[in-house]
């Protein structure tokens, strides 16, 4: 990408594109956008961020103690893969994870499609992997 007074010049796949300032912004943001996803569930939420790192947090939450931030998506399925068939807070604060992140953590593996769990009693919070 380039600049060319009042214009921008980029080149994708060998094309090359002349933009105002306002379309190459908005492009900027389509492609961060793209690559950085959101999913939100009943009481969690999920950031694929930009730079591969996965983030788990309370839905609505304001503060970072209310999240926990994996390197990638694929660290939190090895974790779920670890855990017994019926889990707590307690097996995954062994992670390393402390406070309230575990059980937000474990209702996130019960929310999200790609971990096959389900809630089985709610105090304590623990789950039950399907087969």
């Amino acid at each position: 990408m380039s600049a060319r007074g009042e214009s921008v010049v980029v080149t994708i796949d060998g094309e090359t594109h002349e933009l105002s300032r306002d379309a190459a912004a908005a492009l900027e943001a389509g492609v961060e956008d793209a690559l950085t996803h959101r999913e939100s569930f009943f009481r969690t939420a999920c950031v694929y961020r930009e730079d591969g790192s996965y983030v788990v947090e309370r839905r609505g939450a304001e503060s970072t103690g209310n999240s926990a931030v994996f390197e990638t998506f694929e660290e939190v399925r090895r974790l779920f893969d670890r855990m017994p068939d019926e889990f707590g807070a307690e097996d995954v604060g062994k992670s390393g994870l402390t406070g309230s992140r575990r059980h937000m953590l474990v209702r996130h593996f019960a929310e999200h499609p790609s971990f096959p769990c389900e809630i089985e009693t709610r105090s304590p919070l623990r789950v039950v992997k399907l087969s």
